[in-house]
């Protein structure tokens, strides 16, 4: 039988987690386990990460708009060779910086001509 000093290390993951919540501080496992280590209570990073996701505290997922997401659409574009507006608006900058659409065009012919 087990000692009725033993602590439940799950029901005090949950109970953390739902204090942070409540304050509108970051889930995270490593400030659960800072958390219950100055409560004396030892936890892995993985038993928090599973505690928490079977409790409900799931991970936030990355939006488009982060660093380091692709945004699909123009990818397919480029897959496709289907030129967007977004291609013509930087065209149209890049023959701007090159002092007319003539001189573009020769310069991406001298490129094509090295490749």
């Amino acid at each position: 039988m087990a000692d009725a000093k033993e602590v439940n290390k799950s029901e005090e993951i949950r109970k953390v987690g739902a204090e942070l919540k409540a304050n509108g501080q970051k889930i995270s496992p490593k400030a659960i386990m800072d958390i219950l280590a100055k409560k004396g209570i030892e936890v892995s990073s993985a038993q928090c990460s599973t505690v928490l996701k079977k409790a409900g505290f799931k991970r936030r997922k990355r939006s488009a708009g982060e660093a380091g997401a692709v945004v699909a659409p123009a990818k397919a574009a480029r897959k496709s060779n289907v030129v967007t507006v977004e291609d013509v608006i930087a065209a149209k900058k890049a023959a701007e910086q090159f002092g007319g659409a003539d001189r573009l065009l020769a310069a991406v012919k001298a490129v094509e001509r090295l490749s």
